[in-house]
């Protein structure tokens, strides 16, 4: 059954969502808003997969009740090493249909994301919103040195199954396909917000050790590294990264946090 969701608003979008009876949807915590009186809510540590599994085990015995409860902590723990909520509300519809509000925690754009079961999508942390129960949340650690000199896209959010998902950024989004760009698009590492599975997610130095890639680090504020973004599939970036806003507030507060040359010499500690 489709999400019935509409997006509202401009420079801080919502997500209004219809349920059906008896249709269920779940957020990370912190980012509900309201619903309406004949709407459940149910706080869970699991995610949907685990919820249902453990649902239908229930009479498993000692065994089925322990390996859902090994399931759940290694989500747990994997959420908790991303940084990420530790745990979902869930809201279902009884005695009709119901409505549902959700929003992100930074003023800019949100996305509604179809799954058919054929390709998972990639979020940037803390892109996820909500979701319908027969789409998996997932975490995704991009590994080795990519992810660390990534910084971002170390640590990603999976979404698999079939259902809407949907997902904030920060300012305004484009939608873009590398295969329209001759296959291989190059950008900041905090502009990523989503892309399809299929897409291959790198990191390159800008520049080499010379007087120009000098220049690049100590005076272009990027910092050493970009993300590159290669294949054929959807690509969403967003305008405004959390460094840059994050930047822009300490010196509207008298603390340029960026400094005066750049990234290199950049004094955020965060």
């Amino acid at each position: 059954m489709t999400l019935q969701q509409e997006i509202v608003g401009n420079a801080m979008q919502m997500a209004v969502v219809n349920l059906s009876p008896g249709q269920t949807v779940y957020c990370e915590a912190g980012k509900f808003l309201f619903k309406t009186a004949n709407v459940s809510m149910e706080t869970r540590l699991s995610g949907p997969d685990r919820g249902r599994s453990g649902q239908a085990g229930q009479g498993g015995g000692m065994g089925g009740m322990l390996r859902q409860a090994m399931g759940t902590a290694m989500q747990v723990g994997q959420r908790a090493l991303a940084g990420e909520s530790l745990a979902f509300q869930y809201f279902t519809s009884t005695g009709g249909e119901g409505t549902v509000g959700f929003a992100g925690v930074l003023p800019g754009e949100m996305r509604a994301l179809e799954l058919t079961g054929n390709r998972a999508w990639f979020a940037e942390k803390d892109a996820f919103v909500a979701a319908e129960s027969t789409v998996d949340f997932g975490i995704a650690f991009q590994g080795g040195r990519t992810g660390m000199s990534g910084g971002e896209g170390f640590i990603l959010e999976k979404f698999t199954g079939t259902g809407t998902v949907i997902i904030c950024g920060a300012g305004n989004f484009i939608d873009l396909n590398p295969a329209d760009f001759g296959g291989r698009i190059e950008v900041d590492t905090g502009c990523i917000v989503a892309f399809e599975e299929g897409i291959e997610y790198g990191v390159q130095r800008i520049g080499g050790l010379n007087r120009q890639g000098l220049m690049n680090v100590v005076f272009g504020g990027e910092g050493l590294s970009l993300a590159t973004l290669e294949g054929n599939g959807r690509v969403i970036l967003q305008s405004l990264t959390i460094e840059g806003l994050a930047n822009a507030l300490k010196k509207a507060q008298g603390g340029d946090k960026q400094g005066p040359t750049g990234g290199l010499f950049s004094t955020h500690a965060g």
